[in-house]
């Protein structure tokens, strides 16, 4: 009963966000690519890639780079451009993806935007406040779409998290949510050389574990919150293998305050495992999203609750390229609640400044 009844709910949810699926599908949507150094540009590559893109150009000025993927996964070479305008001119795109250093989403967002191209980013959106305003300015501008792609967003377990929370009456209101995000470092889990230059930069990066996977309970606090900006933000970052990572940080904790809520974001490269999980706690229940498909719940003071393993979620929200694609399309209107939206990952990224500058001060920072 309670599979079925998550299910439902999961259902309910995004049908109500899509139409049917099989309406959905129409001519593969241009994208080019946008760098080749962040490691989940693979994805692009994997063999169930959706059929709703077809890459069209990629852009990465590293010819070494270029040679690695274009062996590894047969590409033809006139797909390659070391230059991002040309390649934008070249092969006209409806959509970009961007898969290069945090600091270089500012360059795509520049270069894109103006031609009327529409915009995906890896999380986080930016490096800093400033960039992700810019990229605002421009994007409103010229009136294309910027959306941010973070793993979690595709976690069914999340979304039925959330569902539960906005449609049951078992567990009360919200009162905490603690996010844990990371693994055993960057380096530690051999990440390519290309892809760690950057990650471990404090301005193509903007900081360490606080950057890199602060910004996701950032995302997913601000998801279950409708939108809403904290009160304040305290958090506390170290440097536990500085022999390593001399220049950021690799622990940070995120201490987020709403009226009668609290966030706990916990980001570090120095787990003993991989781990995107999710508690949100309420006034006579939990649910404890632990995987991207499993999902720990308590209802009603009932202990010790239930485990349920989840389905996907429905096409075309089940990832980053099929929803892109259907957004490009019209076929998706993004809230400025949704996960995605430029809306709250500017919240996002005021966040995170706001969190750099408690560690760097040691005192909590207010929001207006």
């Amino acid at each position: 009963m309670k599979i079925l009844l998550v299910s439902l709910i999961l259902l309910s949810h995004t049908l109500s966000q899509a139409e049917n699926g099989n309406e959905l599908h129409q001519e593969p949507v241009r994208m080019a690519v946008a760098g080749l150094t962040h490691g989940h540009v693979h994805w692009v590559f994997a063999e169930n890639i959706t059929e709703d893109i077809e890459v069209v150009g990629i852009y990465e000025p590293n010819q070494e780079l270029w040679e690695r993927f274009k062996n590894q996964y047969s590409l033809d070479e006139s797909l390659h451009f070391k230059d991002l305008d040309h390649m934008l001119d070249e092969t006209k795109p409806e959509a970009v993806a961007a898969f290069g250093s945090t600091f270089d989403h500012l360059k795509v967002t520049q270069s894109a935007a103006p031609r009327g191209i529409h915009i995906m980013v890896e999380k986080p959106l930016a490096v800093n406040m400033d960039h992700a305003l810019q990229m605002k300015e421009l994007v409103e501008q010229h009136s294309v779409h910027l959306i941010t792609n973070y793993e979690t967003t595709w976690y069914a377990s999340n979304h039925a998290a959330y569902n539960l929370y906005k449609n049951s009456d078992n567990f009360g209101d919200i009162r905490k949510v603690v996010v844990h995000d990371g693994h055993m470092g960057p380096k530690e889990i051999g990440v390519s050389a290309e892809f760690l230059e950057w990650l471990i930069d404090p301005v193509l990066n903007g900081g360490g574990a606080l950057m890199d996977f602060g910004c996701y309970g950032a995302n997913l606090i601000t998801w279950l919150m409708d939108g809403k900006e904290p009160e304040s933000v305290t958090a506390v970052t170290q440097t536990h293998k500085p022999h390593i990572y001399s220049e950021v940080d690799d622990e940070a904790t995120i201490i987020l305050t709403y009226p009668g809520v609290q966030g706990i974001i916990q980001a570090s490269w120095n787990w003993p495992y991989h781990r995107k999980d999710m508690h949100v706690y309420g006034e006579t229940g939990f649910v404890y999203a632990q995987t991207h498909n499993t999902l720990h719940v308590l209802e009603n003071h009932r202990y010790p609750g239930t485990q349920s393993i989840l389905e996907p979620l429905e096409y075309p929200l089940n990832d980053p390229f099929t929803y892109f694609a259907a957004v490009v399309r019209g076929n998706i209107t993004v809230k400025d609640t949704d996960l995605s939206s430029l809306a709250n990952n500017i919240t996002v990224m005021k966040i995170l400044d706001a969190a750099r500058k408690s560690a760097s001060t040691g005192s909590t920072v207010y929001l207006k």
